[in-house]
């Protein structure tokens, strides 16, 4: 039986599985890309910068060279871009609330203020999984070896 918390295991299933993380990553892109493009939601360059910046680093964990220091590199550079803006974004939304301005809106599933927040968490995920794959590749092999 093995004594992995669920944090642990889900962290291997999601090292495991690469091409399901960079896949979901380019598919929230491509989505996201082909509602603007359709004028179901509002131009927002913010959010442009945002789901660029998703995808770019959903084709990096796509590249057999993920772990390659140059990848390393320009996935560091595109998410502190993706991050910079979302940040900015989303404390626009946080002046709104402090001034009583906020409004969820009529489609509050297309808030920017809350959509920002999600970029935040899928842009920093992203960044740390690229980052950290080649730490966990190394103890995996040490753990066979023992």
């Amino acid at each position: 039986m093995s004594t992995d918390s669920w944090d642990e295991k889900l962290l291997n299933w999601l090292y495991a599985n690469r091409m399901i993380v960079g896949g979901v990553a380019v598919l929230i892109s491509v989505v996201t890309w082909s509602v603007e493009l359709m004028d179901l939601v509002y131009v927002c360059p913010f959010c442009r910068t945002q789901r660029t910046v998703i995808g770019l680093l959903g084709i990096i964990i796509l590249l057999p060279t993920m772990t390659h220091w140059i990848s390393k590199y320009f996935a560091a550079v595109f998410a502190v871009l993706g991050l910079v803006v979302a940040a900015m974004q989303h404390f626009r939304g946080w002046v709104r609330i402090m001034n009583g301005e906020f409004e969820w809106g009529e489609n509050w599933w297309v808030n920017s203020w809350m959509l920002s927040g999600f970029a935040l968490f899928i842009i920093t995920g992203l960044l740390l999984y690229i980052w950290t794959h080649r730490a966990q590749e190394a103890e995996t092999e040490e753990a066979e070896t023992e």
